[in-house]
């Protein structure tokens, strides 16, 4: 094994997809899984009392999803990049796991090839799209621009929205009360007509607003 080697944090759920996982990433002499976890929980355990380079998540994790695993590991440890896994091509899921700070997102169903390409890409500090789900990106964004019906102050929290920060950091970036970042943010669902803060991000981002 090279002393150069990746370092891999493999979070998911199923065992037998797991063992794969695994298998697949340690035969490769740049790459080594140094913990594995089976749920977001675990995963931030682990990077409590690892180093990792690159975390490999499954989407579809119990208890905290995938998407909420990422955002809090960007949070507690933005330097580890992350590699999205997941078992569907849906529009919805990649713009969410691009707005929670996810540098690569790979189909389980993809060649080998593929994930240790969106590894190495995520760990060199590039960012990855499995072709499959690339034409989401390119369909769905448009050509940057301003935002018409958003003030300067309410695009600045939704960056910060996206860039997966609490109310209380958004108040504290901004010098506010963190009761007045939750009227810009309820004013921001409902102008962005967004379920919540997540999808909120996903239509800025496919409007080029981000």
């Amino acid at each position: 094994m090279s002393e150069e080697a990746i370092q891999i944090l493999l979070v998911e759920d199923h065992a037998f997809t797991r063992d794969g996982l695994r298998a697949t990433l340690n035969l490769e002499v740049d790459l080594q899984v140094v913990a594995e976890a089976r749920s977001g929980e675990e995963a931030l355990e682990r990077l409590a009392s690892v180093n990792v380079d690159v975390a490999v998540v499954d989407i579809g994790l119990p208890g905290i999803d995938g998407i909420q695993t990422a955002a809090e590991m960007k949070r507690g440890w933005p330097e580890v990049r992350i590699v999205m896994l997941t078992a569907h091509d849906l529009r919805q899921e990649v713009f969410a796991a691009l707005a929670s700070g996810a540098a690569a997102y790979c189909l389980k169903s993809a060649k080998p090839e593929l994930l240790l390409l969106a590894v190495r890409a995520a760990a060199a500090g590039s960012a990855y799209l499995d072709p499959q789900v690339a034409h989401h990106v390119l369909g769905g964004v448009r050509a940057p621009g301003a935002a018409p019906l958003l003030t300067s102050r309410e695009l600045a929290v939704l960056r910060l929205i996206a860039d997966g920060l609490p109310n209380k950091d958004i108040a504290a970036q901004l010098g506010v009360s963190i009761s007045t970042v939750k009227l810009y943010v309820q004013e921001l669902l409902v102008k962005l007509q967004a379920a919540d803060r997540t999808q909120a991000a996903v239509k800025a981002l496919r409007q080029g607003w981000l």
